[in-house]
């Protein structure tokens, strides 16, 4: 017969009985539970809306019809062969791929002394400087209608140059208006066929 039961004393189980649960245990394995699901989930949803946003960034891009007033990506400045001084202000461009030609309008303001390096830069390619000739516009109407450029200024004064090249290397159609002589504003229409 079991004898009186002792303060302080284990209590004996019966055979097959479990032994009482410790809610410590239970909530560190819930705390691991979630930890497990909820971290990857919230990964998963936050990467699922960068994604998105991205994608409408892309299709926002992709869909614009006007300049943006930005600097055009290296990549793109290198394709087009338009090196836009870095001490330049007000640059915006804009740019438009077909199935054959891609097209990239690039417009912005330097001194006069950075324009005739950057004229130097693009004719690095065609082995000659442009030399830019007075009163033309060589950038057609067709083009500067696209992006809402205008060269019917009674007052502006337009020097212009054309380069064209292999087709392998962008054609260059080139006004700068220097009607403001300490800062030209240069415009650049750069195709290329494919």
């Amino acid at each position: 017969p079991p004898g009186p039961s002792r303060p302080g004393a284990a209590r004996e189980r019966p055979r097959g009985e479990r032994p009482p649960h410790r809610p410590r245990h239970r909530v560190a394995v819930l705390a691991i539970v979630v930890l497990l699901i909820a971290l990857p989930g919230g990964y998963l949803v936050q990467s699922a809306f960068q994604s998105r946003a991205s994608g409408k960034d892309k299709e926002r891009a992709a869909a614009a019809t006007s300049l943006t007033y930005a600097r055009p990506p290296k990549v793109s400045q290198r394709i087009y062969n338009v090196p836009v001084p870095l001490s330049a202000t007000r640059v915006a461009f804009y740019e438009a791929n077909a199935w054959k030609k891609s097209t990239m309008w690039v417009q912005f303001r330097t001194s006069p002394k950075r324009l005739k390096e950057f004229l130097g830069d693009i004719g690095s390619g065609s082995g000659d400087t442009p030399d830019l000739k007075k009163g033309e516009v060589a950038i057609s109407g067709k083009h500067a209608r696209e992006v809402g450029w205008r060269f019917d200024e009674p007052r502006s004064h337009y020097r212009s140059a054309r380069i064209e090249q292999p087709k392998s290397k962008p054609d260059l159609a080139i006004t700068v208006d220097t009607t403001y002589k300490s800062r030209p504003r240069v415009y650049v229409v750069s195709t290329t066929e494919f």
